[in-house]
């Protein structure tokens, strides 16, 4: 059974940071392409961040300088570091894992929240 767990979403104030992480099981972790999406209220939802199974990660413009997403392919773990949050970058935070073989293994989080308000 695939599991996807993130964690530490929650309140923060415009200019802070938080981490997300997102606890991975069921699947050959290494092997897998990871990525964080986010959906706003009333918004489609959008990747934000995403690595890949060498390690090589991409930003959305909107992110870049200030998010920054991380493996640990020893404890099946992906982060994604966000600093200098703003309140725009409020949304449900979703983990995906994807691998592609004979065809596309597609898995996702329940999501977090994250809340950027003074």
């Amino acid at each position: 059974q695939v599991q996807l767990v993130e964690s530490g979403g929650g309140l923060v104030q415009p200019g802070g940071s938080l981490r997300l992480s997102c606890a991975a099981s069921g699947i050959t972790f290494r092997t897998y392409a990871m990525s964080w999406y986010r959906q706003a209220p009333g918004r489609e939802r959008e990747l934000v961040a995403e690595i890949s199974s060498s390690g090589t990660a991409n930003y959305v413009e909107s992110v870049k300088s200030r998010f920054t997403i991380s493996r640990d392919n020893a404890v099946n773990m992906v982060y994604l570091q966000m600093n200098s949050l703003k309140p725009e970058d409020t949304a449900v935070y979703y983990c995906n894992a994807r691998h592609t073989a004979w065809t596309t293994f597609d898995y996702w989080g329940q999501g977090t929240q994250v809340t950027v308000s003074s």
